[in-house]
């Protein structure tokens, strides 16, 4: 292990007070911005995009329309890992936070412009290639932001502290869900369903302009990771990071993408489908419920997932991070088909309780990702490798969740269905986690070949 220098903390010394919450704060509220920025386009696709820059096929075929339209939500996905490759390469050479930075900024533009897009009834086929080419900057933006947030939180974190830190870029999800919902829902309840699908669906992307300059200011005050201190003083010449991370560490890569695939799918189930196939009416496969009551009740359902991914990281520090995510996929393969059918009551409390324990067994298979994801890999290639992994995860696992269970649902005219779907990326993911063997608590700066998951 290399000897510290006088000017470079030791990785996983204790934070004072003040770097402790700029470092947490850092990583939670830029993540949740740009989550937001992600998941405001998630909800619009669900709600208003397939008759504004779809509107031929929306008026001759309405289904196939909102298949297409949550399938605009997979487009971005597959240039994640394209952003993670990229970011990842410069992450590990140039620094977490310059990446973490640019990512939010670029982020908050493409979503800023989707706000100003003209639709199909003004531009023609324009509008849904310009729509479709700012997904793909979003996909390009995200691919590269996940990683950059986890690492600057563990290689901050003492040792016996890893998971818990690791849980709050991860609670930056759920608050982006929260945020995004909410939001929609309060300008809905203001200016009313029919002017909202008119112009007021704007309004969300437009105000993500506010959101990333407040997130920017925050993590410019956020030190660069210890751990890439010493890596960059170490460094007098090395290959790139990225032929590194190829060449040796394939498995561990393959492995992460496949661990979360469950936990990613069915988050997008909430955070896309779910209200959408609640609030639509009954002739086009939905329950007909009322929209204002379903926005809500998904918001207040999506603390759920904010409260169980904080006690992940907590627990994994005590239990481990492989048992605390067995732990959590078999709960959430437990409840993936139960749930429907409380939601298909079309009672709104019901509807409630069935996501909010749905959201509650995610946090168990999220919020120790970044403590896991993190000491699978070597410090000079650990950016890329856990960015990724996450984003051929998020492909596999969320990128057309949504529209596989539209598919589900038309083909088979069952919910349930799309709970037996969930089941099965349960027990992929749970064989994949089971077969890493992970040396928590090592030392997150050494250079040597990476021993946590030999064997």
């Amino acid at each position: 292990m290399a000897t510290s220098d006088a000017t470079t903390p030791e990785p996983g010394a204790p934070l004072d007070r003040r770097e402790k919450r700029k470092v947490l704060a850092g990583t939670m509220v830029g993540t949740t911005i740009e989550w937001y920025d992600f998941f405001i386009y998630a909800q619009a696709a669900g709600l208003v995009l397939a008759p504004l820059f779809l509107e031929p096929l929306s008026a001759s075929s309405p289904g196939v329309a909102q298949v297409l339209s949550f399938a605009t939500i997979g487009i971005s996905f597959l240039f994640r890992p394209l952003g993670a490759i990229v970011a990842g390469h410069l992450g590990d050479r140039f620094g977490r936070k310059r990446i973490l930075v640019a990512t939010l900024v670029m982020m908050g533009v493409a979503t800023f412009v989707i706000g100003l897009l003209p639709t199909y009834a003004q531009i023609g086929m324009a509008a849904p290639i310009l729509l479709i080419l700012m997904r793909i900057i979003q996909g390009f933006s995200a691919g590269g932001e996940w990683g950059g947030a986890a690492l600057m939180s563990v290689e901050h974190a003492p040792v016996h502290k890893r998971g818990y830190f690791g849980a709050y870029p991860q609670i930056g999800v759920p608050c982006g869900m929260i945020l995004a919902t909410f939001v929609v829902w309060v300008i809905t309840a203001i200016i009313g369903t029919d002017a909202f699908l008119e112009w007021g669906w704007r309004i969300p992307f437009l105000l993500s302009v506010v959101l990333i300059v407040v997130g920017h200011l925050i993590r410019k005050t956020v030190e660069e990771s210890p751990v890439f201190k010493h890596m960059q003083a170490r460094r007098a010449k090395s290959s790139a990071p990225l032929g590194r991370l190829f060449r040796e560490n394939t498995r561990e890569v393959v492995l992460s993408a496949l661990i979360f695939v469950s936990n990613n799918a069915a988050g997008y189930l909430v955070i896309a489908f779910l209200a959408t196939y609640a609030s639509r009416p009954v002739e086009d496969m939905g329950l007909g419920m009322e929209r204002g009551p379903v926005l809500l009740a998904t918001t207040l359902a999506s603390f759920g997932w904010l409260i169980s991914t904080l006690y992940g990281g907590w627990i994994c520090d005590r239990i481990g991070r492989v048992r605390t995510f067995q732990i959590g996929y078999v709960l959430l393969a437990a409840w993936a088909v139960p749930m429907w059918f409380l939601v298909d009551t079309g009672d709104v409390l019901l509807y409630f309780v069935g996501v909010f324990v749905f959201t509650l067994t995610f946090g168990l298979s999220y919020g120790p990702q970044s403590a896991l994801y993190a000491e699978m890999f070597p410090a000079e290639v650990r950016y890329s490798g856990v960015s990724i992994g996450y984003a051929l995860g998020a492909i596999l696992g969320g990128a057309f969740a949504a529209m596989i269970a539209e598919l589900l649902l038309n083909s088979f005219g069952a919910s349930w269905t799309i709970g037996v779907y969930i089941v099965g990326l349960s027990v992929i993911s749970f064989a994949a986690v089971s077969l890493v063997k992970v040396q928590e608590g090592r030392d997150l700066h050494a250079d040597e070949a990476d021993p946590a998951t030999a064997g």
